[in-house]
């Protein structure tokens, strides 16, 4: 149904005068081109939101942003105006001072991912791994699996670590029995015509043969881009979690000589510039 906005229409055929001074004919005519005008509009508009860009049309839109996509989320506002002050962080942060106040740009999603497979009954461990495995999104989206459990490594089982680096990876591939299948997103953020690149594709085939193929599985099974109106998840659900599968190091995050602490520095310092 298309709404004829009055003023609009009367202001396009000279105001009010104007359209006094009509026939009623004439008048008629007027309206019937205004409607065909305004729905050809709207059909065009619509095929546009509903067509997904091919991976040529994406990829002409690099030079008319200020930005680049694999920018992390938190380091820069895509949507305009300025960043905020950040709340300092504790003397010795743990992971759930850095998800309520540094790597909140990902954390509704994965706290949302978490309470999903919770209440899926899987398995603990792949609970906490949708808890993770987006966080490292705040800092870097592309390749963000290797980053999140680059992150992750030193203070997680291996298997944690292996569900988390593959996900991203696996979210290209489609696995009906498992209940996967691809995100309609994907095609408007990487290309209706988009193919995942030959190193994910060899990554894809060896991690499908591994024995833990089903660790990063569950994680895009339980990785929705909605979330559950009406729902606030909180990290302090998962203190129990967090507890049984993260070794916080006593020093804080960032400060206990890991080969990684400096990405948790990183997160805890965005806007040092050097």
């Amino acid at each position: 149904m298309i709404h004829i906005d009055r003023r609009a229409f009367i202001a396009s055929l000279g105001g009010a005068t104007a359209v006094a001074a009509m026939s009623a004919e004439a008048r008629a005519d007027a309206l019937e081109n205004y409607l065909s005008v305004s729905i050809s509009t709207a059909a065009a508009a619509a095929a546009t939101v509903q067509r997904a860009p091919t991976v040529a049309e994406l990829e002409a839109q690099i030079p008319t942003r200020n930005y680049r996509r694999g920018v992390g989320n938190g380091l820069v506002n895509k949507d305009g105006g300025n960043v905020a002050l950040l709340p300092p962080l504790p003397e010795k942060p743990t992971l759930a001072d850095f998800i309520r106040l540094r790597l909140q740009s990902n954390a509704e999603h994965c706290l949302q991912s978490a309470r999903l497979a919770r209440i899926k009954n899987m398995d603990e461990d792949i609970v906490f791994a949708c808890l993770v495995h987006d966080l490292s999104l705040s800092l870097m989206r592309a390749e963000h699996g290797f980053w999140s459990a680059q992150m992750f490594e030193p203070y997680v089982s291996e298997k944690v670590t292996f569900a988390v680096r593959h996900h991203a990876t696996l979210r290209f591939f489609p696995d009906k029995d498992a209940g996967y299948e691809y995100p309609e997103l994907y095609r408007s953020m990487f290309g209706s015509d988009y193919v995942p690149p030959p190193h994910q594709q060899a990554e894809y085939q060896w991690v499908r043969k591994h024995r833990w193929y089903m660790a990063p599985r569950l994680v895009t099974v339980n990785d929705l881009y909605s979330f559950e109106p009406g729902v606030k998840v909180s990290v302090d659900d998962f203190t129990d979690v967090i507890g049984r599968h993260f070794r916080q190091p006593k020093e804080g995050l960032g400060f206990d000589g890991s080969p990684v602490a400096h990405i948790w520095r990183t997160a805890a310092w965005p806007d040092s510039p050097l």
